[in-house]
């Protein structure tokens, strides 16, 4: 007779059978005697936290935010000027190369540029 009870708990991520049960804030494996914490989802959030773009003032950035230029920008591979002042909408933060790391649409089309530029509006 085993103890095939319905079982809503994960499989064991060592050794994948599904005899998991929990003791007090971990899931354990009678099998193979591994235990990982039940609050793996919480330490996911965690990581995501540790990407904060800063603007210029030290304020954080969130996707879209809208942003003001705080100087004069030339515009890699054009003669054009993005203007101090200029007010950019909706915002998207991302990890990019050389620390540019706002995508937005502006006037001259879309483009990455550095949160140190930028103030929050």
């Amino acid at each position: 007779m085993g103890m095939s009870t319905p079982n809503t708990l994960p499989a064991c991520p060592q050794c994948g059978l599904e005899n998991t049960y929990v003791d007090s804030d971990n899931y354990i494996c009678p099998d193979c005697c591994f235990e990982w914490p039940m609050v793996e989802a919480a330490a996911e959030d965690d990581d995501a936290s540790d990407f904060v773009v800063r603007d210029a003032n030290g304020n954080s950035l969130a996707d879209g935010d809208t942003v003001i230029l705080v100087k004069d920008l030339k515009v890699k591979g054009s003669s054009s000027v993005l203007k101090k002042g200029t007010k950019i909408k909706s915002i998207r933060l991302v990890d990019g190369a050389d620390g540019h790391n706002v995508d937005c649409k502006t006037d001259l089309g879309s483009m990455l540029l550095k949160s140190e530029f930028l103030k929050k509006a």
